[in-house]
């Protein structure tokens, strides 16, 4: 399954074509940050987005937090969650047993990552045996063939229309795609050589790092297609509206930050002045990769749903609505 669509909306939707988007979160430090996130998530619901994405912590160590989070998107709202899973740090045991608790709690959508080691970590025995987000990405899918009824398998001779022939597979099982490269990647090909291992491994979707030129994504995925990659690459883009968010994401990603959104966000007094700036600058960006072909967008929120839904309105992908 590679389109970037809604798979099995619950309910509503929205009636002729839109850009498809989705988002990602991550779980809530404290109860205060937990009610602000419900909201968060309930305003993003009315952009009517393919999924949510929940960050998972290094190690596991915001697994309930995480779980939690995706509980609240799978009973409160439409959307489809997405829970991210990291290879570092686990055990294929380990790793076997959370995919089957998310499966259980009616998580079937997934993130494979390799992740980063925790703090201070460095040795092989202490970095889990899962070696890469491709051996993650086989293992979502050999767990959920194990967890299949006997009657939902398919079976020789049975017609493709049948209940039989019919297996309840994972919505999607996403991976993460570096345009600009990877900080441990080898070489620039080293990357699209990564993502289309990912997707001999059973990937149906990929999401870009974010970036903040729309070539750096354009000229990617014309490497990637080049190299035999055909499932869908969907640009990753978050809106830094303040200097402190722009340096922190430069912190994060190492990518470069463009000359001119850091002068006009510093020069900037105001608070609603450094918004609009950050806003509109991803909204151009993300109408150009749309432009140049990308199949949607997925927006980093920072846990925030104004910034989001403000690229979505600047782009006709939802209405206005004042103090959003």
């Amino acid at each position: 399954m590679a389109a970037y669509h809604h798979v099995s909306p619950r309910a509503g939707g929205h009636s002729g074509v839109v850009t498809p988007v989705s988002f990602e979160l991550f779980p809530p430090r404290t109860d205060a940050a937990a009610l602000a996130l419900g909201r968060t998530i309930d305003k993003l619901a009315e952009a009517d987005p393919a999924f949510i994405s929940v960050t998972y912590g290094a190690g596991g160590s915001s697994r309930e937090r995480s779980l939690t989070v995706l509980r609240y998107i799978l009973e409160h709202t439409a959307v489809e969650p997405m829970a991210h899973l990291t290879c570092v740090g686990s055990s294929h045991a380990e790793a076997n047993s959370l995919v089957r608790q998310f499966l259980d709690a009616g998580i079937t959508s997934f993130l494979a990552l390799r992740g980063d080691p925790p703090s201070g970590v460095t040795g092989p025995a202490e970095l889990g045996d899962l070696g890469s987000a491709a051996e993650l990405v086989q293992l979502i899918h050999r767990v959920q063939e194990e967890r299949e009824p006997f009657s939902q398998k398919r079976v020789p001779g049975a017609s493709q229309g049948s209940r039989i022939a019919r297996r309840r597979r994972p919505e999607r099982v996403a991976v993460a795609a570096f345009p600009n490269g990877h900080p441990r990647a080898r070489g620039s090909s080293a990357d699209v050589d990564s993502l289309l291992a990912k997707q001999v491994a059973g990937a149906t979707l990929a999401i870009t790092q974010l970036f903040f030129h729309a070539d750096d994504y354009l000229g990617f995925v014309d490497r990637a297609r080049t190299a035999g990659v055909t499932i869908d690459i969907v640009p990753g883009l978050m809106p830094a509206t303040t200097p402190t968010r722009l340096a922190r994401i430069a912190e994060l990603t190492g990518e470069e930050i463009p000359a001119e959104l850091e002068i006009a966000l510093e020069v900037e007094p105001s608070e609603e002045g450094q918004h609009e700036i950050g806003v509109d600058y991803i909204a151009r960006v993300a109408a150009e990769v749309l432009a140049g072909g990308a199949p949607g967008l997925h927006l980093y929120t920072f846990n925030q749903h104004r910034a989001v839904l403000g690229v979505l309105e600047r782009l006709g992908r939802m209405p206005a609505v004042a103090g959003r």
